[in-house]
């Protein structure tokens, strides 16, 4: 039977080093759990695992961890439930950890949770195990733990991150679902009109030069276009994808990014949607920071970085500064006149009666109502009007064609 050789820490926190013999792997683990140690590192002394590590082996590892970790937000969300549910049943953190690293799962979460486990075991606070992975585990979710670590509620600061990010994800969700058939009547329509240009076009094309005859202005600009969109296409291509990727890069950068979220703040209709997720997301994430004690000037930065647009992340941060830890935060934010007198009155509201995070969950309450009212008049004004788009080039199409026919047949007597 092989033996493995296994660091672990006995139930008083103590490190025990030894050997125990075991069927394989799993049966080790289960033996050192039936002796009450939580096992810190279990290597095979003998057998095939304990021959060196192939060459490929090595450089499958080496170019494994050049690579960036990070957990899905899928991932993460069910780690953190399932992390809750297991501390609110009475088991220890570094046992919940080992519980959940023995479950088999995806390749990233079997390298993040073993060594937060490990972290743990050997005395590490669980928000600082959390910063070994930021890709993953954001500012907002490492001050949500360390706030619980701190009161010693850590379960139900984890069941508040649940919460929060599932309200998030749900609202990111209906802004995807909302344009999700614009877009599909949007690529439908562009693909039916390119292969018109590309494939009907021509043909028309064709029978009137054979026909002879001079063709409508109209008639001669759609032939016009379809000639270059056969002869040029790729080129178009090209160039199409080349201003996207450039755009896109644009967007990534700083100035690029102030330019996107002053236009999104600007357009009809969209401003709505943007302003009413943000103040959303602003006032869930600072309610869900201050119910869980996280200082007021470290709750504002954190709400800062998570807000989702740049310029009201500079009138938080503008904000910040005018603000002393413990005083009022509605006068200076209502300074800026970013955020609407609605919100401000609010906030005000609620520090006058001492139930701050009670006030921001109306206000986040309050403007996922007003999300969901735009999402529904952008759907609703968006659909016809794309619809409306695609009838008229398609009728431009269909009447040029006509135009050209009516004149050919005139001209020849029928």
């Amino acid at each position: 039977m092989p033996t493995f050789n296994y660091i672990a820490r006995d139930a008083g926190g103590e490190r025990k080093d030894g050997t125990v013999d075991a069927a394989d792997q799993r049966a080790a683990l289960l033996r050192l759990q039936q002796m009450g140690c939580t096992p810190l590192s279990l290597t095979q002394a003998t057998g095939p695992s304990a021959k060196s590590t192939s060459p490929a082996a090595r450089f499958k590892f080496k170019f494994s961890t050049g690579q960036k970790i990070q957990m899905k937000p899928r991932a993460m969300l069910l780690f953190t439930r399932e992390l809750a549910d297991l501390l609110s049943s009475g088991m220890t953190l570094g046992r919940a950890l080992h519980t959940q690293a023995k479950r088999d799962s995806d390749p990233v979460c079997a390298t993040i949770i073993p060594r937060l486990r490990d972290e743990v075991v050997q005395g590490s606070a669980l928000s600082d195990a959390l910063r070994i992975y930021p890709d993953s585990f954001p500012k907002l979710y490492v001050s949500m733990v360390r706030a619980g670590e701190a009161s010693g509620a850590l379960g139900e600061a984890l069941q508040g991150l649940c919460n929060h990010y599932e309200r998030v994800q749900a609202a990111r969700g209906k802004v995807i679902t909302a344009m999700l058939y614009p877009a599909i009547v949007l690529g439908v329509g562009v693909l039916s009109v390119v292969g018109l240009m590309v494939f009907i076009i021509p043909k028309f094309s064709t029978i009137f030069d054979e026909l002879g005859g001079t063709m409508p202005l109209p008639t001669r600009i759609l032939m016009g276009i379809s000639g270059a969109m056969i002869q040029y296409g790729w080129l178009m291509l090209l160039a199409l994808g080349g201003a996207g990727i450039a755009f896109q890069r644009y967007l990534k950068t700083p100035a690029g990014q102030k330019w996107k979220d002053a236009r999104m703040l600007k357009m009809p209709v969209v401003c709505k949607i943007t302003q009413a997720n943000a103040f959303a997301h602003f006032a869930r994430t600072l309610e869900t920071l201050i119910r869980n004690g996280v200082p007021i000037l470290k709750a504002l930065t954190i709400s800062e970085e998570t807000v989702g647009n740049s310029i009201i992340a500079e009138e938080i941060a503008d904000a910040r500064n005018r603000v002393t830890d413990g005083s009022s935060i509605a006068g200076p934010l209502a300074a800026g006149g970013v955020f609407p007198p609605l919100l401000t009155d609010m906030l005000a509201v609620g520090e006058e009666t001492g139930d701050l995070p009670g006030a921001l969950s109306q206000i986040a309450r309050r403007y996922d109502e007003e999300l969901d009212f735009s999402i529904k008049i952008l759907t609703t004004v968006l659909e016809p009007v794309l619809i409306l788009g695609i009838a008229l080039i398609i009728g431009f199409v269909a009447i040029s064609m006509l135009m050209a026919v009516f004149d050919l047949t005139s001209g020849l007597g029928v």
